[in-house]
Parts: structure tokens; sequence; C-alpha cells
């Protein structure tokens, strides 16, 4: 049974930095597909940032993400990581740490796994 925590979340002033994580439990793959989404109120769910971690790592953003934020995995702790910094209000959202998409798109909400997800609200 896969379970994702995410923890991190929380009230920022723009221009700050919050650094979310997310815990996977039962997910013991050698090679990992994980990825953050956000989704705010009225609006779509939508791709932030995706980590690819195999013989080699790849990373994929959000346009509106780039430079911003940086996605990593720490393999013997299964855990991914979300570093946001430059905060605004447009971030606001609540953040979900998902794994395996099901399609080719990663920044589409196809996953197998998904967290509860974590709050983040970013204040003027």
């Amino acid at each position: 049974q896969v379970q994702l925590v995410e923890s991190g979340g929380g009230s920022v002033q723009a221009g700050g930095s919050l650094r979310l994580s997310c815990a996977a439990s039962g997910y013991s793959k050698s090679s990992k597909n994980m990825a953050w989404f956000r989704q705010a109120p009225g609006k779509e769910r939508e791709g932030v940032a995706r980590i690819y971690s195999s013989v080699v790592t790849a990373t994929d953003y959000a346009d509106s993400v780039k430079g911003r934020f940086t996605i990593s995995l720490d393999n013997a702790k299964n855990t991914v990581t979300l570093q946001m910094n430059s905060l605004n209000p447009e971030d606001t959202a609540m953040y979900y740490c998902a794994a395996d998409p099901l399609g080719s798109r990663w920044y589409t909400p196809g996953y197998r796994y998904w967290g509860q997800g974590t709050q983040v609200t970013v204040s003027t």
C-alpha cells in the first residue's frame, strides 16, 4: 500500500520561501516518477514540477515556477521535496504530491497515487 504524506505548507508573505516535503511509504521502486501539483479554489489541478529518477535523474517544471521552485528526491529517505522561493500570491493553492503517472504528460493529473495535500498561502 503506497502512502504519500505531504508536510511543510503554511502562510508566507510575498517574496518568501517554503519547503514542502512528501514522504512516500510502500513506494520502493528502483525508478521513481513523482510530481507536485497544486489546485487553487475554482481552478483545475495543475502540474508544478516532476522528478524522474532511474539510472539518471530528470526534472520538469511548469513555466510559471521555473527559476523559483526546485524539486529533489532523497532516495534513502524516500522523500521528494519542493523548495519554493520568491513566492507570490498566485502560488496560493493546495499542493499535492503524486507518484506514478498513468499517461505520458507529467503535468496532467493522471497519477496512480496521491497525497492529501498541504496548503500554501502567500499574502501581499
